[in-house]
C-alpha cells in the first residue's frame, strides 16, 4: 500500500510519521527506540495483536490496565513519560478519531506523556474525517463492545452498529477528534501495512 498521501497529510498536520511492511518491523522499531523508559498502554486490541507489551516491557517499566488488576493502574499509566495507544480511524485528509469510555486514553493523547506513539493498522485508513468518526462509531465501537462482552444494543443485537444508547456498559462516552497533533505533545503515527485490531 502506498502511504506517501496520508503520510504528507498527517506530517501536515504536525505529526511525525513511520511506515512499515508489518507488525514484527513495527515492534522492532519501538523497541529500537523506547529503552529505560516508563511506558503507559492504552486499551488496544492492536497493541495486543503486536506483542507491545511483552516486547517493550524486557527493558522498559511498563503499565498496561489489560495486564495489571485494578482502576488505579489507569493513573499509574497517565504518569508515564511515554504513551502508546491505537486509534479507532484516521483519515487520508490528516485526522485521527478515537472513542472511550472512561476518557482515561483520550486524555493521554492530548496532554501530559513527553512523547505519544499512534499504532495504526492499514483497516483503520479511510478517506475522510466524516469517514473516520463514522468508522468510529459503527465498526470499532459495537466490535470493541462485542469483544468486551458488554450488554448494550451495539453487543447483543443482531447488528453491530451503534445505537445511541445511554447504558451504563456504553464504552463510547468522550469521542476525540485530532484535527491536528497536540501544541505540547510530540505524537508520532506508526502506520502498518497489516489489519490490526478493530
Amino acid at each position: 500500500m502506498d502511504y506517501s498521501n496520508i503520510q504528507h497529510a498527517l506530517e501536515a498536520h504536525g505529526f511525525m510519521v513511520s511506515t512499515f511492511r508489518d507488525h514484527v518491523q513495527a515492534t522492532a522499531y519501538l523497541t529500537q527506540c523506547l529503552s529505560g523508559r516508563t511506558i503507559g498502554f492504552g486499551g488496544s486490541v492492536t497493541v495486543r495483536q503486536m506483542g507491545l507489551y511483552e516486547a517493550l516491557s524486557a527493558h522498559n517499566v511498563t503499565v498496561w490496565h489489560h495486564e495489571i488488576a485494578g482502576d488505579e493502574v489507569k493513573h499509574l499509566a497517565a504518569q508515564c513519560s511515554i504513551y502508546i495507544t491505537s486509534v479507532n480511524a484516521i483519515s487520508e485528509t490528516g485526522e485521527i478519531v478515537c472513542i472511550d469510555g472512561a476518557g482515561n486514553r483520550l486524555a493521554m493523547m492530548l496532554y501530559g506523556p513527553e512523547k505519544v506513539y499512534y499504532v495504526v493498522g492499514r483497516n483503520k485508513i479511510v478517506s475522510t474525517r466524516d469517514a473516520a468518526l463514522l468508522r468510529a462509531q459503527q465498526i470499532s465501537g459495537p466490535l470493541n463492545a462485542r469483544r468486551m462482552g458488554t450488554k448494550t444494543p451495539c453487543a447483543v443485537g443482531e447488528t453491530p452498529k451503534c445505537y445511541n444508547c445511554s447504558g451504563k456498559e456504553r464504552i463510547c462516552c468522550c469521542t476525540l477528534i485530532l484535527d491536528r497533533a497536540p501544541n505540547h505533545t510530540p505524537s508520532e503515527v506508526i502506520l502498518v501495512d497489516e489489519d490490526l485490531g478493530f
